[in-house]
């Protein structure tokens, strides 16, 4: 299948070591926003694992986003807004592309709150760490041809005095997108005429032939600029957020004293010092999977086909994603999605993909793990995969990465029995440590105190066999880990 990720090799050989940016002497810092819940591509993404580090391909959306911004920024100048579930995902992506991204620049928002308190929150951190910048501003599960960060980079001289958005010139009348009307040429770019909802097909044909532009929710800022409009026009984030306040005030602190709104209420919409520059490259948010059928390639029936044995009779138009070992048989069926996981499947109309996140919702309100976790669920010390379950017994497969351990932690309403795989497994049991090897087990009834440690070189595998009267991820409670977890944080 062709890359849905235009401008980057589909085995991604360009970006697996660092390599030295040629630029001018103005460097562009990059602020990525990946702080999503993962509810619109339910269930190949949940609330742990959400779109914006789901590998649809090689990559994902996150790391091509970090590729992306590659073009413009040393890895030094990219600054990440996330939360403290999705930290270990922001850099282990990194990485997996051969880049250490700095600790300090992944930026941890203690509640979500839209997307002008995680905006001010980077910016505030930019001119902390570089003084006056000029900054894009990246959504990190979007697809954007790479080619379009030339244009990105090409438009510095326009923010150093306006609020600069970048609108994609729109292949068709679509309604899932904002848009943009221009007015004037200013320099590269247009001045902002007015900013539309998400409108009706009747209107978006309208939209169009007024020359309107798709919102794609990409900004490049000076930091002075910002903060000015800021103050103008959201004089309690300008409080909260701005230059002159304690630099080392605690960034909860600061939430508190902030509502939730987006950057386009908050400041956008009310600026009359806005700026468009066209972009005229591939660009989507992907935000359903009608979305990804459209952007992917097709057979010959038009149906696209994602990672599984599959046999369609006299189907077409469907999109089919399967990460099961098993056959996937279609007959007479048409304009369909079906996503089949190991612990869910959904199948849909493509158009109605966007009910997807009421799935999600129904699970949230019963507080089902499904909403939560995949059967792979990804930790800052490796990963496991579900491989069995039931509602007093749960099977395991755990992989540690070398140099890595686990909390120590105990269990009230279930036991573990550990069986090694492969490597060799460090075992904490209360007040006993000691060394287990291929073929060899322990047992750690509940309420004992343990930690699994891979203290070798090579990652370590085992199996874990629970059993108990709640074998839940939340039956869980820490008294030291190293990755700075709460004590009840699952995992």
């Amino acid at each position: 299948m062709q890359s849905i990720w235009p401008g980057i090799p589909a085995d991604n050989t360009r970006y697996i070591h660092p390599y030295t940016l040629k630029r001018g002497d103005e460097n562009i810092r990059s602020l990525i926003l990946a702080g999503g819940s993962g509810t619109r591509l339910w269930p190949l993404s949940r609330k742990h694992n959400p779109k914006q580090f789901l590998k649809l391909e090689d990559t994902s959306f996150f790391q091509n986003t970090l590729i992306r911004c590659l073009e413009v920024s040393d890895i030094s100048e990219i600054f990440v807004v996330t939360n403290d579930s999705q930290r270990f995902f922001v850099t282990g992506q990194a990485k997996e592309l051969g880049y250490d991204l700095p600790p300090e620049n992944v930026l941890i928002e203690p509640e979500a709150k839209n997307t002008l308190p995680a905006i001010s929150f980077g910016m505030r951190e930019i001119v902390k760490r570089f003084g006056k910048s000029i900054v894009g501003v990246f959504s990190s599960d979007h697809v954007l041809d790479i080619r379009a960060m030339e244009t990105i980079k090409n438009a510095q001289l326009l923010a150093k005095e306006h609020l600069v958005t970048f609108g994609i010139v729109p292949t068709s009348p679509h309604t899932g997108y904002g848009y943009i009307k221009p007015a004037e040429k200013i320099d590269a770019g247009y001045k902002v005429a007015e900013f539309r909802e998400k409108p009706n097909h009747e209107d978006a044909l309208k939209y169009l032939k007024e020359g309107c532009l798709w919102n794609s929710g990409m900004f490049l800022f000076d930091t002075e600029v910002f903060f000015g409009e800021l103050k103008e026009h959201e004089s309690s984030f300008y409080k909260a957020f701005g230059p002159e306040i304690d630099p080392d005030a605690a960034i909860e602190e600061i939430y508190e004293k902030v509502r939730a709104i987006s950057i386009d209420y908050g400041i956008m919409e009310k600026s009359r010092n806005v700026v468009v520059v066209r972009l005229e490259h591939k660009w989507s948010d992907l935000g359903n999977f009608n979305a990804i059928y459209e952007e992917s390639e097709k057979d010959d029936n038009g149906n696209v086909i994602y990672e599984c044995e599959n046999i369609l009779i006299n189907s077409q138009n469907n999109l089919v994603y399967s990460k099961c070992d098993k056959l996937v048989a279609l007959i007479d069926v048409q304009n369909m999605a079906v996503v089949d996981t190991p612990d869910a499947l959904l199948v849909c109309p493509r158009e109605s993909s966007q009910k997807v996140k009421q799935v999600a919702d129904a699970l949230h309100s019963k507080n089902d793990e499904r909403a939560y976790l995949q059967q792979t669920v990804y930790r800052p010390w490796g990963f496991y995969t579900v491989m069995e379950k039931s509602g007093r017994h749960k099977i395991k497969n755990i992989t540690v990465d070398p140099k890595k351990k686990l909390s120590l932690q105990l269990h009230y309403h279930r036991s573990e029995h550990w069986i090694v795989v492969k490597g060799m497994a460090t075992v904490q049991i209360n007040d006993e440590t000691f060394f287990l090897r291929q073929g060899e087990s322990t047992f750690i009834s509940a309420g004992m105190r343990h930690r699994l440690a891979n203290e070798g070189k090579l990652p370590l595998e085992i199996i874990e066999v629970q059993l108990g009267e709640c074998v839940d991820e939340d039956d869980i409670v820490r008294f030291d880990d190293e990755y700075g977890r709460v004590p009840h944080d699952n995992g």
